[in-house]
């Protein structure tokens, strides 16, 4: 069923712009595949799917399977892609981002692995970053204002 699933959401955004998560799940609803939004979600993740502009995409540029050698944009393609802004407040840092832009910026963040990150909220314009410590949050601060700034 996931198989079959993944591959109607695949044609799905082959053939029409998907503005949102609700939008695809309504999608697969009339194709008589009924899921919820955490499985979706995990679909997305799955599908390496990202949100720009026109929607969800797949992260190569296609709506087509992703080869093996296809790897999800790098967190600095991201933040050059998405981000505007970055602040930290005690052991936490919000990273603005353009509309949409917030999952995936917060998804790169998260593949990236920093052990300084304990983990991250994305909304659609704003990420919290929640890390060890306040002197942890200026070090990510400071790390995510230079790829800003590049």
């Amino acid at each position: 069923m996931k198989v079959q699933r993944l591959n109607v959401i695949r044609e799905v955004l082959a053939n029409t712009p998907v503005a949102s998560q609700d939008e695809l799940r309504r999608k697969l609803r009339r194709r008589g595949i009924h899921v919820t939004q955490a499985t979706l979600s995990r679909d997305i993740h799955e599908l390496r799917l990202f949100k720009g502009p026109r929607g969800y995409s797949l992260a190569n540029g296609t709506a087509g399977a992703a080869g093996e050698d296809d790897q999800p944009p790098s967190l600095n393609e991201m933040i050059d892609s998405f981000g505007l802004r970055v602040r930290h407040a005690m052991n936490q840092v919000v990273v603005g981002t353009v509309i949409g832009g917030a999952q995936p910026v917060a998804a790169a963040l998260d593949r990236e692995g920093w052990p300084e990150v304990i983990g991250t909220i994305a909304g659609d314009d704003t990420i919290l970053v929640v890390c060890r410590d306040a002197r942890l949050a200026g070090d990510v601060e400071a790390r995510l204002r230079k790829m800003l700034e590049t």
